[in-house]
């Protein structure tokens, strides 16, 4: 009882300690930084041309960021999660973001409170009454005003460290050279226009610039659908599949692009255009800005919300470094991975005489073709099988074990076509190491990391 009382002391005295400090800091803020907030107004193009005062955004360098006791202590999660010189190298980032509606405007606001240095804020159009279910900081104070400017008033009381310029622009060819320019280290595409969407894509792939794309959020509800995965492999989605066709058609860009998409396909459909009259209408006929949907997609504020933060959080592991592996897109059920696992064993039985030494399950063998070989031969980790296709490419395949001389663990398989398996098993590892190192040292280092996972 003593112990336990002594426990619950410390508990406590531990928590006033932490509120006393964080008290102390916030008390140094005004003296800190009064000289850097609301430091003058500047007009912000609003409903009525009205005046919003908005603080000047300084961009400190990472290593006097690191050592402001403010920024540090408000950047105190991420260092302790990344370690401090894997934070400095967010800090140090630049990211530009062109679309600020449900989908970039978190993104770009996880990207800010996980202390990116600069953040180029793009997007021509306003906050709308009707956005403010979805998007991240808008207020109905802000209706009217450009999203760019709305974010970066918001963002500047959150991070003033941030360096930040927002944009009211449209992206095409004539601002690709202003909003590309400055060697940024990530750029994302949250844009939901196709034509506007590819040419941006494309730039980004002729410039050599690291992109993330997102794909449709509107008229889904499942979160647990949404994936990270190759352009190539996005399934369920209209926008993944028309941005696919215009890239291959128009650049020969067959590839090589990450995107956030969904794996569920559309809960309901574009509402009807009504024209003044109320009657149904030609949407194109109201353009704005030719080529820009005019029809309402319903929209689950949630869904575009958690595609943000998914670009976000690959984005910043990405910049500092922190391996992440993201779940592959297999396209496979039980029934599929129940068959591998007999294969396996008829495999086992027909060329050592027993399926003894087969030490996976079905559960196992879901893992083991999944995450390891994403549901592809071990020998073409390429994303051309996707959907049925993948399902009917299953019918080729089967589990062998890379060293026969090794039970068939899940340290210990790959997946193969029929005609590979042959020739896998008539070769040795000698043989492989020597002729095919590349390959070698990639299974290998795939089976050290099932090894690692289940601690074998």
């Amino acid at each position: 009882m003593v112990e336990r009382l002594k426990c619950i002391a410390l508990v406590g005295a531990g928590a006033f300690l932490g509120s006393v400090s964080s008290i102390f800091l916030l008390k140094l803020l005004p003296r800190r930084f009064t000289n850097r907030l609301l430091k003058r107004p500047i007009e912000i193009n609003g409903p009525k041309g009205c005046f919003i005062a908005q603080a000047e955004s300084h961009g400190l360098d990472s290593p006097e960021l690191m050592t402001d006791e403010i920024a540090s202590e408000q950047l105190t999660r991420n260092i302790q999660f990344f370690g401090l010189e894997s934070q400095q190298k967010v800090c140090k980032s630049y990211v530009v973001i062109i679309g600020l509606g449900g989908v970039g405007s978190h993104a770009a606001c996880m990207l800010l409170r996980s202390g990116v240095g600069r953040l180029l804020l793009v997007d021509f159009d306003q906050v709308s009454l009707s956005s403010l279910n979805r998007h991240a900081v808008a207020t109905r104070e802000d209706v009217g005003i450009p999203k760019a400017q709305c974010l970066k008033k918001h963002f500047l009381s959150i991070f003033p460290e941030c360096q930040i310029d927002a944009k009211v622009l449209l992206y095409d060819a004539s601002s690709e050279e202003e909003i590309l320019s400055g060697h940024p280290n990530f750029v994302l595409d949250c844009i939901d226009n196709i034509d506007t969407k590819v040419s941006l894509l494309a730039a980004c792939v002729r410039r050599g610039l690291k992109v993330l794309s997102a794909t449709g959020a509107g008229a889904r509800a499942d979160p647990t659908r949404i994936r990270v995965a190759d352009l190539r492999e996005s399934t369920n989605d209209p926008l993944s599949r028309a941005v696919r066709y215009r890239l291959r058609k128009d650049y020969g860009i067959e590839g090589g692009i990450p995107v956030v998409f969904s794996l569920e396909k559309p809960k309901v459909k574009l509402l009807p255009f009504k024209g003044p009259s109320g009657e149904e209408d030609n949407p194109s006929d109201y353009q704005i800005v030719p080529g820009f949907r005019v029809r309402i997609i319903p929209v689950l504020g949630t869904i575009p919300a958690i595609f943000g933060q998914v670009m976000a959080s690959y984005v910043v592991t990405q910049l500092a470094g922190f391996q992440v592996q993201t779940e592959p897109v297999v396209n496979l059920d039980m029934e599929h991975y129940q068959k591998l696992h007999r294969r396996l064993i008829e495999h086992e039985e027909m060329l050592y005489g027993t399926a003894l030494e087969v030490q996976v399950d079905v559960g196992e063998v879901m893992y083991v073709v999944k995450e390891l070989w994403h549901g592809r031969s071990a020998r073409d980790q390429s994303t051309k099988d996707v959907g049925r296709a993948m399902w009917r490419s299953v019918n080729d395949l089967m589990l062998v074990r890379w060293d026969r001389g090794k039970p068939a663990s899940v340290s210990n398989l790959i997946l193969l076509r029929f005609e590979e398996a042959d020739e896998h098993e008539s070769m040795s590892l000698a043989d492989i190491k020597k002729d095919e190192p590349e390959f070698f040292m990639r299974i290998s280092s795939m089976l050290k990391r099932a090894e690692v996972e289940f601690g074998l």
